[in-house]
């Protein structure tokens, strides 16, 4: 089962690809969510994880 890129809200499969492209853009811990409703892509929630390095752990 897989949902189709149709427009929505004047946006087309085009620019909707650019949308995910650019959540992911410089990702480098998190998830990008792609949220479908009746075969339709309605909205795209970016979630970024930073990454600290624990009290004692020192880089080399």
């Amino acid at each position: 089962m897989s949902a189709s890129l149709r427009s929505i809200d004047g946006q087309d499969e085009a620019t909707i690809l650019r949308e995910i492209q650019s959540a992911l853009r410089d990702l480098r811990f998190g998830a990008v969510e792609i949220t479908v409703h009746n075969a339709q892509v309605v909205q795209i929630e970016r979630k970024e994880k930073f990454r600290l390095q624990q009290p004692g752990n020192k880089a080399g």
